[in-house]
């Protein structure tokens, strides 16, 4: 068999569950696979975020809603042998679970007639997934034994692509049988928001009690989750009275009623909260991590970017002449990582710092000279300025006659090198370890938001991403309304020279300063 042969035969398709939304929910087994991707074709229910798993991958988007498909089945079951007899390794991403109402049992039966190779990863299904982030839980022993899935997709032409109208009527999901449905103690219908009068007004003429509960739960496990409750007679009018749209699950049961004792989600302190993340790429992770965690939904929006210098010589030799010092100082945790990754080229380790000693500003910069590094931390001000770490070399009397090298941003303020200088240093070598530059925009995601007025809290972690995102924006018209927060004085400083004066500042000037101070604001 020939090496071009070998490529070929060697394609195959997996069927993977995204879950409900809540990029989280993914199985370990299905994220591996999205990093081990050739060909990623995902759906519109597919949370965009999983993409971030297959960095090398062909992405192909064929979502699909109703009355509006990027491809037809066909179109995606062609799309997918193609690729596979290319010798890809192809990931077929689809919302929820591949086999529940997904039809991933038609793509697999297209895959095995055109002889490729499949495997099938499930996914958690929104009807488990939805009504638990909605407090609901879907068995309970006093209250039922059986839990049914249920497409309410009804069958109206505008809701078919041409392959299902083809299809013999007698065979369509939608042929249910109402009267057996009745008598079930709790149901789950997908795909049943335009049916839902349909859906309650059959179930009520078929027997069950015009006062049974039904949540319908749009967008559920996402920040974007919204759930109304009522019964059977008067869900229909309280979803369009909050305008509930797809895509969305209706729970149909006595279970409904236990939502008010367990809605652990919907109750977390930033629920509901819009917040967007200024930080770098490189560090947004933390604050955004933290703001999901407590119920935010969270729209990251870079305005700057970090490289490393265009030339590493005067790193280079500042690096080579560490143990020459007698103060090392670094300001961001930003300046630690770049320093690890040029001793590590340059095959130096903590040794090479003999019997300098560190400062710090910053509990995540001593954090990271810790983990990073490998070295101890002499010194680091509990107030996290540049100011406070002159005041505490003053008064240590660390200043006069020593050496002092500063690993930090090219954008630094000159501040700290200054009080130096002044106070007797007999050498201040001030190194741009990194370099920051403007992000070339904002992302689309932000300007819509700020633009349909979903956005709360703007956070701000730096003069530079106050700057830029101000320029980036053309200004500050399009956020007024929105409450801006400040992670401490320097930063607020800059936004109100720029006319954009903070709702609330950190008093402790960390990310977990900064979180605190959005929480105690919205107890409030």
């Amino acid at each position: 068999m020939t090496e071009k042969a070998r490529d070929k035969s060697s394609g195959v398709v997996y069927l993977v569950g995204a879950g409900p939304g809540d990029p989280g929910l993914i199985t370990l087994r299905g994220a591996k696979l999205l990093a081990a991707a050739d060909v990623v074709v995902y759906d519109y229910l597919s949370n965009p975020q999983l993409l971030s798993h297959a960095p090398q991958a062909e992405l192909i988007y064929v979502g699909k809603k109703a009355a509006s498909h990027s491809m037809t089945q066909e179109e995606i079951n062609n799309l997918l042998i193609d690729r596979a007899r290319q010798g890809k390794r192809v990931v077929r991403l689809k919302g929820g679970d591949p086999f529940v109402f997904g039809r991933g049992g038609e793509e697999c039966e297209a895959l095995h007639a055109a002889g490729v190779r499949f495997e099938v990863t499930p996914g958690v299904t929104a009807a488990i997934a939805a009504p638990a982030y909605a407090g609901i839980p879907v068995t309970h022993r006093d209250l039922n034994s059986s839990f049914t899935f249920i497409t309410g997709h009804k069958k109206e032409e505008q809701y078919q692509d041409p392959q299902t109208k083809l299809r013999d009527p007698g065979a369509a999901a939608s042929d249910l049988d109402w009267n057996a449905l009745a008598k079930l103690p709790c149901l789950a219908f997908y795909m049943g928001v335009k049916s839902l009068p349909r859906i309650c007004g059959k179930l009520i003429a078929h027997g069950m009690s015009a006062t049974m509960p039904v949540a319908v739960i749009q967008w559920g496990t996402m920040p974007s989750q919204r759930t109304v409750v009522g019964t059977l007679e008067n869900i229909a009018a309280r979803v369009a009275e909050e305008k509930l749209t797809p895509p969305a699950m209706i729970i149909v049961g006595q279970v409904v009623s236990l939502r008010q004792t367990m809605n652990w989600f919907e109750t977390r302190p930033l629920f509901g909260q819009t917040i967007v993340v200024t930080r770098t790429r490189q560090q947004a992770s933390e604050l955004s991590e933290r703001l999901t965690e407590l119920g935010a939904r969270i729209i990251e929006a870079p305005t700057i970017e970090l490289h490393p210098p265009a030339n590493w010589s005067k790193v280079d030799s500042a690096l080579h002449s560490l143990s020459q010092y007698d103060w090392i100082i670094f300001t961001s945790a930003n300046g630690v990582r770049f320093a690890k990754q040029r001793m590590t080229e340059l095959g130096l380790d903590a040794r090479s710092f003999g019997k300098a000693s560190i400062a710090a500003i910053g509990a995540a910069t001593s954090a990271a000279i810790r983990q990073e590094l490998f070295v101890k931390v002499d010194l680091a001000p509990d107030i996290f300025v540049a100011e406070a770490l002159a005041d505490a070399l003053q008064a240590k009397d660390q200043i006069k006659g020593l050496r002092f090298l500063l690993l930090r941003a090219d954008i630094a303020r000159p501040l700290l090198a200054e009080r130096l200088q002044q106070g007797g240093a007999v050498q201040v070598d001030d190194v741009p370890i990194y370099e920051t530059k403007p992000a070339a925009a904002l992302s689309e995601e932000l300007i819509q938001a700020l633009d349909a007025k979903e956005v709360n809290w703007i956070t701000f972690t730096s003069s530079s991403t106050s700057k830029n995102f101000v320029s980036l924006l053309g200004g500050v018209r399009r956020i007024e309304g929105v409450k801006i927060a400040s992670i401490g004085p320097i930063t607020t400083q800059t936004l109100n020279e720029l006319n954009l004066p903070p709702t609330v500042q950190a008093e402790i000037f960390d990310i977990p300063g900064l979180i605190n101070s959005l929480l105690t604001v919205t107890k409030e």
